[in-house]
Parts: C-alpha cells; sequence; structure tokens
C-alpha cells in the first residue's frame, strides 16, 4: 500500500513538472526569439541573443581573427609576415546559428524539457568553422615566396691551359605551393589556438638537384671527336664572323640528353653581338649579310660531331656546295629558313664543346668520358652520285653600280652527294652507314654589272656588251669605259680582263655560312 502511495506521488510530481514547463513555455512565449542559455558557437557565447545578434557577434570575431599576424617561413627560414585576413579567412559554417537558435524548441514537451534541463548541467557547444580561399592562398604565396627561391644552377665546366675547371652548381630550392597551401589550410582549420596573439608557420619547400655532380664533370677528360676546317681564304670580316661564332659556342657543357642548337648559340646576326658584313648566298648570287661565314662555325662542329657519334637530330646541307668540306658534310644555319643544326649528347656523362681560331683554322674538339671500343673506329667518306655543269653563262645588269663596275661570281657545279659513316674494327671495315644526302644547286659563272651612267654613248655601249652574254667581253668593255677610253665611234680600245670573285658566300635563303 505504501508502495502505490509512494508511486502515485512521484507520478503526480513529475505531472507537476511538465505542466509547470508547460505553463512556463506558454508565458514566455515571446521569449522564444531569444537563444537559450548555455549554448556557444565556438568560443563565443551567444545565451539570450537574437539570431541576428549572434550572428553578429560570431562575424565580428571571425573579424577580429583576419586581424592575427602569422609569419612564414619560405626558403632559408626567410620571414613573410602577413595576417589571418590575407589568407581569405571566413565563417565557413553559418548553418550552426539556426541550429543553435531552434535548441530546445522543438519537438514534444518532454524532449524539449530535457534538452533544457541538459543545458542546465552542460553547455552546448557548436563547432566554428573557418575556411580559406584557396585562389588567395596561392596568390599570397606565390607572389610573397618567389624572392627566396634559389634556382637551381647546373655545374658547367671551363678548359684553361689544357685543364679542366668545374665551375657553379648549385641545388634549387622553392616554395612548394600547392603543398604549403594544404598544409596551411589545414593548420588553420584544425590546430590553430584562436586565443594566440600571433601564429608561426614554416611552409613546405621542395629541392631540385642540378643534372650534374662535381663527380660526374671531374670524368670529362677524353677527346670523343675533333675536327679543323680552314679558313685561309677568307677577307678579314669573313674571318671575323668565323672567329665571334666560335667563341659563342665555345665553353658549352652539355649534359646527357640535352639538346644543342647551333643557332641558337651563334644568333642573333647584329653588330651588337659580334658579327661583320661579309659575303653569303641569296638566291644564287653572292651578296654581303651580317654574320657570313657563320655556317663554317656549324660546319665545322658539325664534322667534330659526328666523330663523337653524338644524335643529329637536325642538319641541312647549303644550296650551293662550299668549298672547306667535301659534299654532304657541311652543316648550314639559314635563318629565314628555319635551317639549323642540333644534336644531342646521347651519351650518359656530360661533355664540352671546346671551340678555338689560330692562324685561320677553326677547331672543335669534344670532351667526354670514352665508353668505345678503343679497337673501333669511325670515319666519314663523300660520294656524289651526280654532276650538272652550267652551259652557259649569266649576266645581271645592275643600274645601282656605276659603268665599269664588273663583279663576277665563279661557277658552282651542281651535284648530288651522300655522306657515309665507315666502321672498321682492328683496322678491318665492318659496317658502312648512310649519314645524310644532299643536293647542290648548279649555278653558273655570273657576272653583276653595272649601267649606271650619264654619258648614253657609255649606256650603249655597255648596253650592247651585256646583250652578247659574253663576260669576258663584257669585262673588257666596262674597263674601257672605267677608264674613258671611248671614241665617239664606239670603238673600243683593249682593257685588261677583270679577275673572277671566288664565292665564300652563304646559304641561298640569305642566312650566311
Amino acid at each position: 500500500m505504501k508502495k502505490w502511495m509512494c508511486a502515485a506521488v512521484g507520478a503526480v510530481a513529475v505531472m507537476l513538472c511538465f505542466l509547470v514547463f508547460q505553463a512556463g513555455v506558454m508565458a514566455k512565449g515571446k521569449d522564444e526569439e531569444y537563444i537559450h542559455s548555455g549554448i556557444y558557437i565556438g568560443d563565443i557565447d551567444v545565451s539570450g541573443m537574437k539570431k541576428e545578434e549572434a550572428e553578429e557577434a560570431v562575424q565580428a570575431y571571425v573579424e577580429s581573427l583576419k586581424e592575427v599576424p602569422i609569419t612564414l617561413y619560405a626558403v632559408g627560414g626567410a620571414p613573410i609576415e602577413v595576417t589571418a585576413g590575407s589568407m581569405g579567412i571566413e565563417w565557413g559554417n553559418p548553418e550552426v546559428l539556426e541550429e543553435a537558435f531552434v535548441l530546445g524548441k522543438q519537438g514534444n514537451i518532454i524532449k524539449r524539457f530535457k534538452i533544457l534541463q541538459d543545458l542546465t548541467r552542460e553547455n552546448k557547444k557548436y563547432e566554428l568553422e573557418l575556411t580559406f580561399d584557396n585562389t588567395t592562398l596561392n596568390e599570397v604565396l606565390t607572389e610573397q615566396c618567389a624572392q627566396y627561391d634559389i634556382e637551381p644552377e647546373e655545374a658547367s665546366l671551363r678548359r684553361e691551359n689544357g685543364s679542366f675547371i668545374i665551375e657553379g652548381g648549385q641545388t634549387g630550392e622553392k616554395v612548394d605551393v600547392g603543398a604549403s597551401v594544404q598544409k596551411l589550410e589545414a593548420f588553420l582549420r584544425d590546430e590553430w589556438d584562436r586565443s594566440s596573439d600571433a601564429l608561426e608557420f614554416t611552409l613546405a619547400v621542395v629541392t631540385t638537384e642540378p643534372k650534374g655532380t662535381r663527380e660526374d664533370l671531374e670524368k670529362v677528360k677524353d677527346v670523343l671527336g675533333t675536327y679543323t676546317t680552314s679558313y685561309k681564304t677568307s677577307g678579314a670580316d669573313r674571318s671575323a664572323n668565323v672567329a665571334n661564332g666560335c667563341d659563342l659556342i665555345n665553353g658549352t657543357t652539355l649534359y646527357p640528353g640535352e639538346e644543342f642548337s647551333a643557332y641558337g648559340a651563334v644568333s642573333p646576326f647584329s653588330e651588337e653581338n659580334g658579327y661583320h658584313l661579309a659575303g653569303s648566298y641569296l638566291n644564287g648570287m653572292v651578296v654581303e649579310s651580317l654574320g657570313g661565314g657563320i655556317c663554317q662555325v656549324s660546319t665545322t662542329l658539325y664534322n667534330a660531331v659526328l666523330l663523337a657519334e653524338m644524335e643529329v637530330t637536325e642538319r641541312h646541307n647549303h644550296s650551293m656546295e662550299v668549298s672547306y668540306v667535301a659534299p654532304s658534310a657541311d652543316a648550314a644555319i639559314a635563318e629565314s629558313a628555319g635551317k639549323d643544326f642540333k644534336f644531342v649528347n646521347n651519351t650518359d656523362y656530360p661533355i664540352y664543346i671546346e671551340g678555338t681560331t689560330q692562324d685561320k683554322y677553326i677547331t672543335f674538339t669534344i670532351y667526354g668520358v670514352e665508353t668505345r671500343d678503343p679497337n673501333r673506329t669511325v670515319s666519314f667518306e663523300s660520294e656524289i652520285l651526280s654532276e650538272t655543269h652550267p652551259d652557259s653563262e649569266a649576266v645581271v645588269a645592275d643600274s645601282s653600280q656605276p659603268v665599269g663596275f664588273v663583279k663576277v661570281q665563279s661557277v658552282h657545279v651542281g651535284r648530288k652527294a651522300k655522306l657515309w659513316k665507315v666502321i672498321k674494327e682492328n683496322g678491318e671495315e665492318v659496317g658502312r652507314e648512310e649519314i645524310n644526302s644532299s643536293n647542290y644547286k648548279m649555278v653558273p659563272r655570273t657576272a653583276t654589272v653595272g649601267t649606271a651612267t650619264s654619258d648614253p654613248v657609255a649606256a650603249q655601249l655597255i648596253q650592247a656588251a651585256i646583250a652578247t652574254n659574253d663576260i669576258d667581253y663584257i669585262k673588257g668593255v666596262a674597263a674601257s669605259l672605267k677608264a674613258g677610253d671611248v671614241t665617239l665611234g664606239g670603238a673600243l680600245v683593249p682593257a685588261v680582263p677583270q679577275t673572277d670573285v671566288p664565292v665564300e658566300g652563304a646559304d641561298s635563303t640569305g642566312a650566311a655560312q
């Protein structure tokens, strides 16, 4: 009987509590627009606030965080001072505001009562999430860290007094922007003690080792290939161009797999880059151009490269045959036609290109690590497949030159040729490979004849001479006109013939050879 009475009393007590709670809720309906006590968003107590007030409080807190200074450490520990605001910080989960507002206001009376009772014993804390703008983070790191990056520097060789000297070489270091953005974002989101007055963070740094090591460079001692050509018949300007081009290539260190461009090394063809006007080929004629003679540089290097058995990736023959190497052993550079001579270091070690000029001889020597069988040798042979000889002469009238001027270009025989690589072992031929084939243009003996004069008799005489298409006769007439030894009847006094002009020239597209 007593147990029954106690249970009844308890039930009545609980019912009374519910009734009191319900009455209180009904009496305080106007308080439903406020957040219940004991509720936090992050470290912000939003108890008793309206939703708008709570939002303003949280936003104000986030704004205050934007002022927190952050020291980022870049390459070498270099400090970069920024603020959290410059990282694009924003409130990342504003939806928790609605959750905080409706807590204890939804569901049946029993559920609501229980939530409010729980709040009296323990506060409810919603996490305050922060987000960061990855684009902004990328921009900040890219713009402010690059100044401290260290670019990798390949070590190089210099040959002096017959010995090699190793120069330069350093490991590259730079901020890994992508990895740093991820690390920094995770740190600010998950590990940031927001009560701190300042933050420090070390950025991710990536290192880049140079391609070659000093150990590899120290092995570069062997001559892999060397070749020499003469330019003894060249004038001062062409000789200067050959020496200048040689100097621009000399000292090149090429690592395994790297490609060398002769045009890239010797261009631009300008006075500022050390070039002079010299003879070059243009449409079968000899003209003056800056850099005339440079193709002898690329050709000499080409033959050294062949002997070193490097991988040639681009080579072009001249439009007309040159005199300083056999047919098909030349390598032209033609700026306007995009011609270049290129090759790749196909060895496992660095190579060094040495270029020298002395007594009007140019020599290129390629040094590296010799791994070929010492009993194996290679040489190169030119084979002429066909020839085409001109059957007439050509005369070009030039009104920009005075009467009496005659410049004669020697004949160029047209040829088709091949270059063969001959492989021998212990002195016996064991193989023969075709390296290239070339077509050279046939150009007749050609005279450029000046026709500019105010004397109608001289003009008539030189035009009549040109009409004969006989270069030797034209030379005699021009010499007499130049000497003023002309009768009114047009009779000419015999003149001393002018000599032909040897061709030193360049490629027919206008780039000097």
